[in-house]
């Protein structure tokens, strides 16, 4: 079990973010902003990334 408190919030404001950066590609896409758009796929990536790196177990986590 991770048990590093800290990487789980980290995880959770990553998940917000990646849903933010969904709201502005899909917002850039309806409303013809690439701006938009472009920030927006880059947070949704960025955000998706960093949940998964976050949440992935190190050795140290497998320590008794």
């Amino acid at each position: 079990m991770i048990r590093a408190q800290w990487r789980i919030v980290c995880a959770t404001v990553a998940v917000f973010a990646a849903l933010a950066g969904l709201f502005l590609a899909l917002d850039g896409l309806a409303f013809d902003t690439w701006v938009r758009f472009r920030y927006g796929t880059a947070a949704l990536l960025a955000g998706a990334a960093c949940f998964v790196m976050l949440l992935n177990p190190t050795p140290r986590d497998h320590e008794d």
